[in-house]
């Protein structure tokens, strides 16, 4: 079993609870790290034997477009479709964190961290 890691995924996205969060939008940044079998890929160095890391942002990319209030639901949004999408994948663990959130006080990030595993 291997551990792929896109780290560091920058979004500019209209989530947030409040409504004028949603509004004015917000900088995020998205960790997705999958576990998948991938020894086929490291013997044969073919891609489509291992997680497309295109693809695998993309999904991300599309998920962070979905305006929502909760990072939670995002996280879950994006888990779902990893496992929708990647069939290889066994377990998925996302962070999404919210940059500078509207707390009344100094934060530079709000952090939610999600991770689910297939069920066999």
């Amino acid at each position: 079993m291997a551990k792929i890691l896109l780290e560091g995924l920058e979004f500019f996205a209209y989530h947030g609870y409040h409504k004028e969060e949603r509004k004015t939008g917000n900088r995020y940044n998205v960790d997705v790290l999958v576990e998948a079998n991938v020894k086929e890929a490291a013997v044969r160095d073919r891609l489509k034997e291992t997680i497309d890391y295109a693809k695998l942002y993309q999904t991300v990319k599309e998920e962070m477009a979905q305006p929502a209030k909760l990072l939670e639901h995002i996280a879950h949004r994006i888990i779902q479709r990893v496992l929708e999408q990647f069939p290889q994948v066994e377990a998925v663990e996302v962070q999404v964190s919210k940059f500078n959130p509207p707390l009344g006080g100094v934060s530079r990030r709000a952090c939610v961290t999600l991770r689910e595993e297939r069920n066999k």
